[in-house]
């Protein structure tokens, strides 16, 4: 009986063994089960890589959740500077776009989801490599831009020309930016990546999946790491406080040292991580469509109408993108009412609706004059009043949703950050908010590359307070001017019209005013005021 129960143990020892080298066997890389780097690989096998199908298990550097513009801009960034190139890094998404490339052809209809990118936005796109696949795809440079009210009191025309620059921004629809930053991602073949499509299911921190082992369960030391072994036979790695364990909705588990959460305004990442929101839902929805017209439209136009904004944006072609700020009764009436009708109502909103066109007047021209004579004009203060492109045809369908602000509190916890609209949701009205999710995605790789500088953990919170700082002064800067134009225009009331007007004539003929708004808006200066 003795020597039966020794020789069950000896059976266990060996059996223990045997798992403990091979846990201390080189762990390798996910990029070489998933996708063969530097191997001359077809289209076939590069789907296979985004498939993600390997091990359970798996270890990676960071973990970006949210395959959108940003979390893929961000994982473009990493991958193109010598340092951050060497990490690890998972993408986490049930989008199933992203598991292969989405072919294009430039005379389909351009989808209704696009963004204004600004010159700044453009210069990180070519930074990472991205802007070469966009350029292939449909996109609209635009050099001018008009804004004016209803009440037909005044106006502002802007020129990139007052800056010194070629245009002020370029339209490019959603998924033409998605598919340009994925196939930047395969072209490095050299970067370790890989795009789980599955949801986020949890996230436990290093104290909370440590606290689960038992006084029942025992600890076997294996190399550099320990695993736990439980009374189901299975082993957990343990981290030492060093990883975040992502539990995926497929049942895989992901261990990394830094999530980034870049899931949107409803952001599961930030609810796990426990990070709060301050803001407020407008009383505004946003309906937008592309239409048609009878020739290119190379100009941005916007105008303040009592119940909000209207934009009519270039998107290539003789095509414009709508942005149209209402209330929820009325956006519910202009999704459900004809073609006829609604091009019938976007002319009216934007041309010849409400009031009379804005006239310059004899003190805008004296100031031009003046202006003019002591060289410190712009290109757009000689431009006068110019009518919108009539729109001719309704060309997709017209889709609707809620505006609101919303701001992270704290844009990091130790381990998880936040970037774009995770951390930050602004009002339309300006185009501005995927500009900031860029600007966070550029900053927060730059403080991990100079933490990797000096050997410093990534997931470090001194370190992610760093990037913190950086992007929350700004964002909120902005976040503050936008919200400042939806309630200054949401309102109409004599005085505060006036007060409206005089701010369009200052900004149209007072030189210094408009080169500062022009540069802050195209992201070429930090700060609004004068800087």
């Amino acid at each position: 009986m003795i020597s039966a129960i020794c020789k069950q143990r000896v059976f266990l020892n060996k059996g223990l063994s045997s798992i403990c080298s091979l846990n201390a066997m080189p762990k390798r890389s996910f990029s070489d089960v998933e996708f063969r780097e530097g191997s001359n690989s077809s289209s076939c096998e590069m789907n296979e890589f985004m498939s993600s199908t390997i091990t359970k298990d798996e270890e990676y550097d960071i973990a970006i959740v949210g395959g959108g513009m940003v979390g893929l801009a961000l994982a473009c960034r990493l991958c193109s500077m010598p340092l951050t190139k060497e990490l690890s890094v998972a993408i986490i998404d049930s989008n199933p776009a992203l598991k292969s490339r989405v072919h294009f052809k430039k005379d389909d209809v351009p989808h209704p989801r696009v963004s204004t990118l600004t010159p700044a936005t453009i210069s990180f796109f070519k930074e990472v490599g991205a802007w070469e696949y966009i350029e292939k795809q449909r996109h609209a440079y635009f050099d001018q831009m008009q804004v004016w009210d209803y009440s037909g009191l005044g106006y502002t025309r802007y020129h990139a020309r007052d800056v010194g620059k070629e245009y002020l921004g370029c339209v490019v629809e959603n998924m033409v930016l998605c598919d340009a930053l994925l196939s930047c991602l395969q072209e490095n073949l050299d970067f370790q990546k890989a795009i789980h499509n599955a949801r986020l299911a949890s996230l436990k921190f290093p104290s909370q999946f440590r606290s689960t082992i038992t006084s029942k369960e025992r600890v076997q030391p294996m190399g550099d790491s320990s695993r736990v072994a439980s009374s189901g036979n299975t082993i957990e790695p343990m981290h030492n406080g060093s990883s975040v364990k992502l539990c995926l909705s497929n049942g895989k588990n992901l261990y990394a040292k830094l999530v980034v959460g870049a899931d949107g305004a409803k952001s599961h990442v930030r609810e796990m991580a426990g990070l709060k929101t301050t803001g407020w839902n407008y009383p505004q929805n946003a309906v937008i469509c592309t239409v048609e017209h009878s020739v290119e439209n190379h100009c941005a136009w916007q105008r303040f109408l009592p119940s909000g904004p209207i934009a009519l944006l270039p998107i290539g072609d003789k095509f414009s993108n709508i942005v149209w700020t209402m209330t929820p009764e009325e956006s519910s009436t202009h999704k459900s009412m004809t073609r006829d009708a609604f091009v019938e109502a976007v002319n009216y909103a934007l041309d010849y609706g409400y009031n009379s066109h804005p006239q310059s007047s004899f003190l805008d021209e004296f100031v031009h004059r003046i202006s003019s004579l002591s060289g410190y004009g712009t290109a757009s203060m000689a431009e006068h009043f110019q009518v919108p492109l009539k729109v001719t045809d309704l060309v997709s369908e017209r889709m609707t949703f809620p505006l609101s602000l919303r701001h992270a509190v704290e844009y990091a916890s130790k381990r998880v950050v936040l970037i774009g609209d995770a951390a930050h949701v602004v009002h339309p009205l300006a185009g501005q908010g995927v500009n900031l999710g860029f600007g966070d995605a550029a900053a927060l790789s730059k403080v991990i590359d100079e933490g990797l500088q000096v050997g410093a953990d990534i997931g470090e919170l001194s370190l992610l307070k760093k990037y913190e700082r950086e992007r929350k002064a700004a964002n909120l800067t902005m976040m503050a001017v936008l919200d400042g134009f939806q309630k200054a225009y949401s309102m109409d009331f004599a005085p505060l019209n006036f007060l409206r007007a005089v701010a369009f004539h200052g900004a149209q003929f007072i030189t210094p005013l408009k080169r500062n708004i022009v540069s802050y808006a195209i992201g070429e200066q930090k700060w609004p005021l004068f800087t």
